[in-house]
């Protein structure tokens, strides 16, 4: 196995028994691989990373407007949030953000090789590790988790394919989808809510008691109009914000919202261009160019034999 696969895969594997035990906030872009295995994009144009991050933040995309076949080139995609920022892990501690990113290039954009990347643009990567969404799709990118407060900026060196050499490939424009994150989501891959969100009641009625147990959790009792008592497990880390006594609604905060992060997606363009079709706009302006100057001079010509003829 190449050596930077085998780092990716430990990374990843080391990300996952994190997740299993989490003991800190971690961005999961490559979670999404549960819920959608072939493709990280639903048919309605959502992330499905967008099911778990509930929280919407910005995300920006840098990309050539038009690239031609066989070039290495960069995309840059920016995950911005206010630096030194801290947010729950599951044990309730406070923890510096994560960031994570998913790029969908078109059918037949990769990743480019590593002999093929400029030195400057290798400067730019250090500290990132990629890999691909499956097996069969060496067109979607993930990169995270990573560190936030040094990774705001995500590069990505993307090789273009050459049509000439796939016959499956057209130039012509292309759709480009990216995805953003910050952070832990508010929810897990099993449907269970996380610690980093507000929590609320599952029923109406009033707050009879709240227990604060020894691992910082909290345990709210709500009687109800049926007079029956319903207890809200509130993990640690998160601060009730009601109190004995009062009433709550059905789906009313119990608690803050310690959320700091977020997910974002942006969808842009790119043009596969054939230099021949420059080549070829070059020559047509070249040629509409000359056909102006020669019908100015040629009508300056007649001018003057006009002129001549008159006197």
């Amino acid at each position: 196995m190449h050596p930077l696969r085998a780092l990716v895969v430990g990374l990843l594997l080391a990300c996952l028994t994190l997740f299993v035990q989490p003991d800190a906030a971690r961005a999961y872009p490559f979670w999404a691989q549960q819920v959608a295995p072939e493709t990280p994009r639903e048919a309605t144009g959502k992330l499905v990373c967008a099911n778990c991050h509930l929280a919407q933040k910005p995300v920006q995309v840098e990309a050539p407007q038009a690239v031609f076949p066989d070039t290495v080139f960069k995309t840059t995609v920016k995950v911005p949030y206010e630096k030194g920022a801290l947010e729950l892990a599951a044990d309730g501690s406070q923890v510096p953000l994560q960031v994570g990113a998913v790029l969908m290039l078109p059918e037949g954009f990769h990743l480019a090789p590593e002999d093929r990347i400029p030195e400057d643009m290798k400067e730019e990567m250090e500290g990132i590790y990629y890999s691909t969404y499956n097996d069969g799709s060496d067109n979607v990118i993930l990169v995270g988790p990573l560190l936030g407060d040094q990774h705001q900026e995500l590069v990505f060196p993307v090789l273009s394919p050459n049509p000439a050499e796939d016959s499956a490939v057209n130039f012509g424009k292309y759709a480009v989808h990216v995805g953003g994150n910050r952070g832990r989501g508010q929810i897990y891959p099993t449907g269970d809510k996380s610690n980093n969100g507000a929590w609320t009641a599952d029923v109406a009625g009033e707050i009879t008691a709240v227990d604060h147990n020894g691992d910082g959790s909290h345990v709210v009792h709500i009687a109800t109009d049926a007079e029956t008592v319903v207890d809200a497990v509130i993990p640690a880390g998160l601060e009730v914000i009601v109190a004995p006594g009062e009433t709550v609604a059905a789906g009313a905060a119990l608690t803050d919202d310690p959320n700091q992060g977020g997910f974002g997606q942006h969808d842009t363009e790119i043009v596969l261009q054939s230099p021949w079709r420059i080549l070829g706009m070059l020559g047509f302006f070249t040629l509409v160019l000359a056909t102006q100057i020669f019908f100015v001079l040629k009508k300056r010509q007649v001018e003057r034999v006009q002129a001549a003829g008159q006197l």
